[in-house]
């Protein structure tokens, strides 16, 4: 990382302690380009951002099920065990993490914040050294200062590592995230070519596998097909039903050979500041949730 973005990532923490509303409205629109409007919110982003500041912030439970590691707990006493992929170990020291004895593939993710994730694919290839290193970083990151997401601060940082879930093709599983709405969900957005060598895609669909034309992607492609998962009415299902209670949350889901796994649950998607959606699928989805 350069010295500017250095410079940049600290002023933007200082700003959080500060006035976690002011580094916001900053972020807001240096990424899209208008100002935030938290008096009358109409946008998804903006009422996002309303959640934010007046009913996630200091919420015990969205703290809980914001950590990737204590959100376990919560599935099993919702009764939803049998979605969880299976942990390998959950680690508070890297220098503790069993290199020898992990198997050829696995996932290693932080339990705090977004982007933290490795897919080692093939152990022996990896350099054990360096992602220590690297896991090291994350442990020591604060990322509720850079993005004002106040419900990852105070977690405990735990090293994940869980089993490598594959669907027999060799490719990453596609990654399901179900926009629920007062418990209700009408749209997932799916995540393909994920660990290609082009970037990732967003495509939404309704509940009948419909594609929405909600971002560049799908504008850019609208003639891709996806193929639609079976299982994807029980995903659903199982989606509204991690969503009670919460006036938003996006549950993320995969489907692997029609089992579905929990990957997590995120309550402030792109800190609130989702520059996939296009400016009409932003409002679409804001007149969708009630606050």
């Amino acid at each position: 990382m350069g010295k500017k973005n250095k410079l940049a990532e600290l002023i933007r923490c200082c700003l959080t302690m500060i006035s976690p509303k002011l580094n916001t409205k900053i972020l807001y629109y240096r990424k899209l380009h208008k100002r935030l409007n938290l008096d009358h919110p109409e946008t998804f982003n903006e009422k996002i951002q309303w959640l934010k500041f007046n009913t996630y912030w200091n919420n015990p439970v969205i703290k809980q099920c914001a950590d990737k590691y204590r959100v376990r707990e919560y599935l099993q006493e919702k009764g939803f065990s049998e979605l969880l992929i299976p942990l390998i170990g959950a680690y508070d020291d890297v220098g503790e993490i069993p290199w020898d004895t992990l198997p050829e593939r696995f996932v290693l993710k932080l339990n705090s914040g977004c982007g933290y994730n490795l897919v080692v694919t093939d152990k022996s290839r990896l350099d054990i050294s360096r992602t220590q290193k690297t896991l090291r970083e994350w442990m020591k990151s604060r990322y509720w200062l850079l993005t004002a997401e106040l419900q990852y601060k105070d977690v405990k940082p735990y090293i994940l590592i869980e089993d490598f879930l594959s669907s027999g093709t060799g490719e990453l599983p596609v990654d399901y995230k179900f926009f629920c709405m007062n418990g209700k969900s009408k749209y997932v957005m799916a995540c393909v070519d994920r660990g290609s060598e082009t970037d990732v895609k967003f495509y939404f669909f309704d509940r009948d596998w419909n594609m929405m034309l909600f971002t560049d992607d799908a504008v850019d492609d609208k003639d891709r097909v996806i193929p639609k998962p079976d299982g994807l009415d029980e995903a659903f299902d199982c989606a509204e039903k991690l969503a009670q209670g919460f006036p938003f949350v996006r549950v993320d889901l995969y489907i692997v050979n029609g089992k579905i796994y929990f990957g997590e649950l995120t309550f402030t998607p792109s800190a609130g500041m989702n520059r996939h959606l296009l400016p009409e699928a932003d409002l679409k989805l804001g007149e969708e949730l009630q606050l």
